[in-house]
């Protein structure tokens, strides 16, 4: 197999013929006597003229490339688990335990992802929270219905081709194997979702839907039964926790349970929308990117007062989403759809929070990074004059400390009201924001001008609470049959990620299961 590097236009990279006459001559092969696939491909936007860079594998004509990974399962049981949430970490962790002969009990206390969208029409139409599903709860976790993105810098510890090539099994578009920013879209990933669910039903996996789990009976060092709101009871071998970040009724359980969490550093900040316009004339340099160019993202950090500031989620052609999981609170997050083909452009700028910040500000105790954030999001309902509306204000406005007097269109739903959204954080965060959003407007000229769009707040950014567990055997170091796992109990940031720490979750479930029959 040759490996080659190919830098073409973009309307090259779009003509098939022409990359096969360009392998061709490079290699100089004939007619006919190889075969050929995209392995990469990714854009350089830095010149004038944005180029497309492709790595390509050429193979002989008679041989074959490998072919995509395909999950096979046990059907000898050889113990159980709970897993409680079916989300990214929890879904490939079930996927992962069938395949290690381990039966996963999925607790999930949202529901399944088509019953999902009526509770999504009510919050963006009426503004009415279903606190069990919504943007972030229900089957296939936050990620389902708020983007898809498939990006992630989480390679050492385990195999993303892995993941990628999972969801191409049960429907993804094989372009996500090929992508430099793989994402699948919102409007895709449901029936993914769907079609994993059959998948571990039609494996000897069980799924309960609109279980929320309220109570954990623990004895000696271990869970020996998960106790649900409607009543029921569930019993495993072991228990996997893949609740999500919002998940905050389970770390007020743990908390009441003496079960150890430590507070660890978020971020918290904004969501600034633009007319995806701007954003491909800043990027691609050009008026009009044309047919063959995505719509142009972004990734932007710096430094203010001690402080990381940066660009989180970026969304291209993307909706801003109202994501609360209760009523009398906001939040804001994006996706976008697979052809991210909204007029607006939004992403969210962070400014990091240390633990440092929350003595400051007199927080306290594991919990107090989710103490500040549900703090904000209640101020924000106030500020929004409730209902879902955000509280909003034109960027060059919070930099010069005014109150819009009108604002731009915005993708949000439910609605926006006009707010000094100084008066929403506390004050290093506001200045920070403020440094930040001034810095990032000489390096992109217009980014904070008077038509790009603050809508607030941006909380959700990662879990403010870890879970501690064993850095080897990953369960918790007191409750030696809990295995936290995810976003939720602070070990990912993402889908792909997420997925990756479910599967090593378990694996050493497998290895604690194998080991304690063997006792």
């Amino acid at each position: 197999m040759n490996t080659i590097e190919l830098q073409v236009s973009p309307a090259q990279s779009a003509d098939f013929n022409f990359l096969e006459e360009k392998i061709q001559f490079t290699l100089s092969l004939s007619p006919l006597s190889f075969k050929w696939r995209i392995d990469k491909k990714s854009i350089d936007a830095r010149k004038r003229n944005a180029i497309v860079i492709l790595r390509i594998s050429v193979i002989g004509a008679n041989e074959e490339f490998p072919a995509v990974h395909q999950r096979q399962f046990q059907h000898e049981i050889k113990g159980s688990a709970i897993v409680i949430g079916a989300g990214p970490a929890g879904l490939f962790a079930a996927l992962r335990l069938l395949e290690l002969g381990v039966k996963p009990i999925i607790l999930e206390r949202g529901k399944d992802v088509r019953a999902r969208r009526r509770d999504l029409v009510e919050i963006t139409r009426n503004g009415i929270v279903n606190e069990d599903s919504n943007y972030c709860f229900g089957e296939g976790g936050a990620g389902t219905y708020s983007d898809g993105k498939l990006y992630t810098r989480s390679t050492k510890k385990g195999s993303v081709v892995r993941i990628l090539e999972t969801l191409v099994q049960f429907g993804a578009n094989e372009n996500i194997l090929t992508e430099s920013h793989p994402h699948v879209g919102t409007n895709k990933l449901p029936q993914i979702i769907a079609n994993m669910r059959e998948s571990i039903l039609a494996n000897g996996g069980e799924i309960h839907f609109e279980e929320r789990v309220v109570d954990f009976h623990v004895g000696m060092d271990s869970i020996h039964e998960v106790k649900t709101a409607k009543g029921n009871s569930f019993q495993a071998d072991s228990i996997l926790l893949a609740t999500g970040h919002s998940a905050r009724d389970i770390f007020e359980l743990l908390h009441a349970k003496k079960i150890a969490l430590e507070a660890k550093p978020f971020a918290v900040g904004v969501r600034i929308e633009h007319d995806q316009r701007t954003i491909d004339k800043l990027q691609y340099k050009c008026d009009d990117r044309g047919e063959f160019l995505p719509p142009a993202s972004y990734s932007i950090v710096t430094q203010v007062n001690d402080h990381g500031v940066y660009s989180f989620c970026m969304c291209p052609g993307g909706i801003v989403a109202p994501c609360a999981t209760s009523q009398e609170e906001i939040v804001t997050n994006g996706w976008s759809p697979s052809k991210r083909n909204n007029p607006w452009a939004n992403s969210g700028i962070v400014v990091e929070v240390k633990l440092s910040d929350l003595e400051n500000l007199h927080y306290s105790g594991p919990l107090a990074g989710m103490h500040l954030q549900r703090d904000i999001e209640k101020k924000a309902y106030e500020l929004g004059g409730k209902n879902q509306f955000a509280p909003a204000q034109r960027a060059t406005d919070f930099i010069y400390n005014k109150k819009s007097t009108t604002l731009p269109d915005s993708s949000y739903s439910p609605g926006i009201t006009s707010t000094n959204l100084r008066d929403l954080f506390p004050k290093f965060i506001s200045e920070c924001l403020i440094g930040a959003l001034q810095h990032f407007n000489t390096k992109m000229p217009n980014f904070a001008g008077p038509n790009a769009l603050l809508l607030a707040p941006e909380t959700r950014t990662s879990s403010p609470v870890r879970i501690p567990r064993d850095k080897e055997l990953l369960n918790h170091p007191e409750i030696k049959n809990l295995f936290p796992c995810g976003e939720g109990a602070g070990y990912a940031g993402g889908i792909v990620s997420a997925a990756i720490d479910g599967e090593r979750c378990a694996d050493a479930i497998s290895e604690f299961i194998s080991k304690k029959k063997n006792q």
